[in-house]
């Protein structure tokens, strides 16, 4: 009869991290370049006695990698990607973050540089420095990068293996613990300029989630008061017969 509880313990469990992910992405369904999170599940089996019970595991999260929608903006520092692809941004601590977020600017020394300030990379891995005096640049889809007719530096495109394990860094930001490969080829993937990329949250889907989570919790919250009184009526019981 235990068991029964710490079965509904395990799924009281699991079902509170699909309602953090749920939540998280439902938040973020306007934020440019994020990505869904998600996380699966698996049964657990454990002994009790001579039988075996069934467990919810933790869950494994996932991020996921599906494209969002592309949004005009007409902002020349504006990037969204088409296809596969990362871009590159330089972390505080030294490493590499990569994020789908396009709206990049230049820095007063004409840097270019994402919306928290890091340095965006080249395919090579080095920042990329603009003409602050030579007006707005101009971004093929390859992302070479030209002002007044003058080319500066291509903005680095990277792909990262599907086996790569993704860790947040920031909203739209991602370290990977295997590095991106530069894209050499851009016939389908590349740069669009003047746009942005939007979260690839579909949010009718989030919300539909969202109440069978909220069933599911209910319909383990009353098999949790069941348990639990008949653990009472069983102790009444056999309190009265001694």
């Amino acid at each position: 009869m235990q068991n029964g509880l710490y079965v509904s313990l395990s799924a009281q469990i699991s079902l509170e991290r699909r309602l953090d992910t749920i939540a998280a992405n439902i938040a973020n369904a306007n934020t440019p370049g994020y990505r869904v999170d998600g996380v699966t599940f698996a049964a657990e089996l454990a002994k009790a006695g001579d039988s075996k019970v069934s467990f919810v595991s933790e869950g494994d999260g996932y991020i996921s990698r599906s494209s969002g929608p592309l949004i005009p903006t007409s902002n020349p520092l504006d990037m969204a990607i088409q296809g596969e692809g990362w871009f590159a941004v330089k972390a505080a601590g030294g490493g590499t973050i990569y994020t789908r977020d396009g709206r990049l600017t230049m820095d007063e020394s004409g840097g270019l540089v994402s919306l928290t300030g890091a340095a965006v990379l080249d395919a090579a891995g080095a920042p990329i420095q603009l003409d602050p005096t030579a007006g707005a640049p101009a971004i093929e889809r390859d992302g070479m990068v030209t002002q007044k007719g003058r080319q500066i530096g291509a903005i680095g495109l990277f792909s990262l293996p599907e086996t790569a394990k993704l860790t947040r860094a920031g909203t739209s930001g991602f370290l990977s613990d295997k590095a991106g490969n530069p894209i050499l080829d851009f016939s389908a993937n590349g740069i669009v300029q003047g746009a942005i990329e939007g979260a690839n949250v579909d949010p009718v889907r989030e919300m539909t989630r969202l109440i069978e989570v909220t069933r599911t919790f209910d319909g383990v919250q009353n098999g949790v008061t069941q348990t639990e009184n008949s653990l009472q009526d069983a102790i009444k019981t056999l309190g009265g017969a001694a």
